[in-house]
């Protein structure tokens, strides 16, 4: 097993996104660029992993320790082009790996199998290995100067000559380096170029001027999409969305219209779910088998047991923890609570930090009023309960297994085991007082107490 190194690049601020967020912290799929390129990194054996920041990016540090706890992270506290970033992780470098690879943290699509493609050559003794594409358009891009299948050098547009312009083969940025020689290949590199910069391309040249091999490993250009712009962050998130329902279509999920439905890349389904038009998932959350997502609800954190009916017009937040055969219905909002198998929450109604019990019925307007203004409270209601419709449960409160909850009531006090609670004062008519009170209101009258 050759021990591997990737190096990820994430310096960059993307002024370009107009934006006080890091680039790489923009999410596509539901995750951060940086996170998607660190779990290609891990998925491809990475031994470790070094990440380079810009100075003050402290967001970014902290979204790579929660991915990837174990990766070093250093600043590039000087902006002098792709090789001096690479060399901000020296000390990584100098520990020794078989092979090394950079990546960009703003380029989220590309997929583990790719980069072990790209290390290949290495293992057949190539200095380095360059992952190539052919845009639609080249303008703009290095062209990779080839001859019998061996790299000769990386062109920058502006440096090119007008045959090396007609190359269509591009540079996608990502290159692997043979570890015995990579510090001592871009240690040559040097700033001899119009921006003074320290270009990462370069080590091709130094490569074969040693008498080493460069290769080429060409993939799909939408794989290797950088994101610069909101507009390419769009793109990016169309190219993983159709990804991500391939998966789950494969996987055995039914997406009545496919291109409506919008995932995370850690959503997980079982067999046989059903998903309707226009439902969007959030990151967190996880479907059983069998169960179903009704048009136009949007599910983030939550977990749908199997057989679960949920939507249409739903609303799962995290911690929603729905048992089997749960159903929750239109305009609905579950927030941080589990309800048991076979519980009913079909109308209209708010279920916050709550738990419900087996085959308890939840009626139509039912609010669990959670929030005091300062701090949450918990609802705890048992199984083969019913609250009738238009009740408000004041937690924390208990309502006990087989408890009846009369229509219309406002729960305070705990409510015993199979007892009827009515919670409502009787209706008082009093004749003529609103014909009175607009009479003061009309006048420009404080209404009377």
């Amino acid at each position: 097993m050759r021990q591997l190194l990737v190096i990820v690049l994430a310096a960059g601020e993307g002024t370009r996104m107009r934006s006080a967020l890091p680039k790489v912290l923009h999410a596509v799929a539901g995750r951060p660029m940086v996170a998607h390129v660190l779990d290609a990194a891990l998925a491809a054996g990475a031994a470790r992993l070094a990440v380079v920041i810009g100075p003050d990016h402290d967001k970014v540090a902290t979204e790579v320790r929660r991915v990837a706890p174990e990766a070093e992270i250093f600043v590039q506290t000087e902006r002098r082009g792709t090789a001096h970033a690479v060399l901000a992780a020296r000390a990584a470098l100098e520990r020794g790996f078989d092979d090394v690879v950079v990546m960009y943290g703003d380029t989220p699509l590309v997929q583990p199998e790719t980069l072990a493609a790209l290390r290949a050559p290495l293992a057949q003794g190539a200095g380095v290995a360059v992952l190539g594409f052919r845009p639609a358009d080249p303008t703009g891009y290095g062209r990779l100067v080839t001859e019998g299948g061996e790299l000769l050098a990386i062109r920058e547009e502006k440096e090119a000559s007008e045959a090396e312009r007609a190359i269509r083969l591009c540079n996608a940025g990502l290159m692997a380096l043979d570890g015995r020689v990579a510090l001592d290949l871009l240690d040559r590199v040097d700033d001899a170029n119009a921006k003074r910069e320290f270009y990462l391309t370069d080590v091709v040249a130094i490569a074969r001027a040693q008498g080493r091999a460069a290769a080429v490993c060409e993939v799909a250009a939408e794989e290797v999409a950088g994101v610069n712009s909101r507009a390419q962050l769009a793109e990016a998130e169309a190219i993983l969305q159709r990804r991500l329902r391939a998966r789950a279509l494969e996987a055995g999920v039914t997406l009545v219209a496919p291109e409506t439905v919008f995932l995370s890349a850690d959503t997980t389904f079982g067999r046989d779910v059903i998903v309707e038009p226009n439902v969007v998932f959030g990151p967190g959350v996880r479907v059983e088998e069998g169960a179903t997502i009704r048009a136009f609800s949007h599910v983030e954190g939550a977990h749908v047991g199997a057989g679960a009916i949920v939507g249409p017009f739903a609303r799962l937040r995290p911690g929603a923890a729905l048992g089997q055969g749960v159903h929750v219905g239109n305009f609905v909002e579950i927030k941080a609570s589990d309800l048991a198998a076979g519980a009913k929450v079909n109308h209209l109604s708010y279920v916050g930090d709550s738990s419900v019990g087996a085959n308890t019925n939840i009626g139509a307007g039912t609010i669990t009023c959670n929030y005091d203004g300062f701090r949450k409270h918990r609802t705890t209601i048992g199984a083969n309960a019913f609250v009738g419709t238009n009740s408000l449960l004041v937690a924390p409160v208990s309502v006990g297994d087989g408890a009846y909850i009369g229509t219309g009531s406002v729960i305070t006090d705990d409510v015993p085991a199979d007892a009827l609670a009515i919670g409502r004062a009787r209706q008082v008519n009093k004749p003529g007082l609103a014909a009175r009170l607009r009479a003061r209101l009309s006048a420009g009258l404080a209404p009377k107490k």
